[in-house]
């Protein structure tokens, strides 16, 4: 090590663990958040930004050898953009519309999970945190992300029709260690009624790259999804699974659709008509009214493959919905996973997601 360099690692030995705790306390925070336990979870999350502010401000003291500065512009944005998530996290119980002010506190999460990913690639912490848990010790796994050839193009988090999070644009990732001669998975997750793609992609990266599976993540062309006049939304999602299908090896026979409030409401709105080229679908959270039956399919529903979820805590959208909607759609012979969650309220479990694809992945309706 030069003596240029010293001060340089020892900055980045600091700056890496912090800004991975606090994306852990942010995930956290979002898994548990609900309007009743918010006091609690800002208390929790009020010390996490303590080392992270401490490590960010040495590294900005530093001078650092011109070589290492993409790395250090990486890492800072990073603390920088995590240290404001949990210090406005912190203090949402202040705002006039504190829960609110909590999922807008957690917007960070997902920008500072880009600035950090490119060090996935040069830093084993941070790729591990990108891997689901059982998998980061996976010699095999690890074997072929460190293989990964730096000059392959079109693989990684990409942005179509704009800046991450572009109106009617689209968020894509595909594994940057996949086998290009092998078909892949896909899954298209739609964002939240407040959200948009560039954001939630980050809620699929880590099972996305351990399984080798590739992700959309569009954004609604309006303030969110057409639900009134679903075609709006609908071609435009067609046109990104068939641009996407035109440039990568998709396995058609493994196509989700998933979604998260407004998201997993569009989902219901698209996955059950004739029409719909999705061999599965996920909503989350989802609102649902017995009409949407009436418009439904009832060829394309009988053995649909289902994996419905909901809090039993959703204060936005009862849980006697999706109850309603299971009961609804197994009377049409869907086939129905019902997953109600005693202590979710209205986020998104990411925790739910390795299951979700366990059971996406082993069944196959078009075999």
């Amino acid at each position: 090590m030069n003596a240029d360099t010293e001060p340089a690692v020892e900055a980045i030995s600091k700056l890496i663990p912090a800004i991975l705790r606090a994306l852990h306390a942010m995930e956290f925070a979002a898994r548990h958040l609900s309007p009743a336990n918010l006091p609690q979870l800002a208390e929790a999350v009020a010390g996490r930004g303590g080392d992270l502010n401490e490590a960010l401000t040495v590294s900005q003291t530093l001078i650092w050898p011109e070589r290492l500065q993409p790395v250090r512009d990486c890492l800072e944005r990073a603390a920088a953009i995590a240290g404001e998530g949990i210090s406005a996290l912190a203090a949402a119980g202040e705002s006039p519309e504190p829960v609110f002010a909590a999922y807008r506190a957690l917007r960070g999460y997902a920008r500072a999970c880009e600035s950090i990913y490119p060090m996935a690639a040069h830093m084993r912490s941070v790729s591990q945190f990108f891997l689901e848990a059982p998998a980061r010790d996976d010699p095999a796994l690890s074997a072929r992300l460190q293989a990964i050839d730096p000059a392959l193009v079109e693989v990684g988090v990409m942005h179509f029709g704009g800046e991450a999070g572009t109106r009617g644009g689209f968020s894509l990732y595909v594994p940057e260690h996949h086998d290009p001669r092998r078909a892949m998975p896909l899954v298209v997750a739609m964002h939240g009624g407040s959200g948009n793609g560039g954001a939630f992609l980050w809620s699929w990266l880590r099972e996305a790259r351990t399984r080798e599976l590739a992700v959309i993540a569009p954004t609604a062309i309006g303030s969110t999804w057409s639900l009134m006049e679903p075609d709006v939304d609908r071609t435009n999602i067609d046109q990104m699974l068939d641009y996407v299908a035109g440039r990568w090896k998709i396995d058609m026979s493994r196509l989700l659709l998933t979604g998260m409030s407004d998201g997993g409401t569009f989902s219901w709105v698209l996955g059950l008509r004739g029409d719909c080229r999705f061999t599965h679908l996920a909503p989350f959270a989802a609102s649902f009214h017995p009409m949407l039956i009436t418009f439904a399919d009832a060829a394309r529903v009988r053995g649909l493959p289902v994996y419905l979820v909901h809090g039993a805590q959703d204060w936005m959208f009862p849980a006697e919905m999706a109850r309603t909607a299971r009961q609804a759609l197994e009377q049409l012979g869907a086939l129905v996973t019902y997953r109600e969650i005693a202590d979710l309220a209205h986020t998104y479990p990411r925790d739910e997601n390795s299951a979700l694809l366990d059971w996406f992945l082993g069944t196959n309706p078009l075999a």
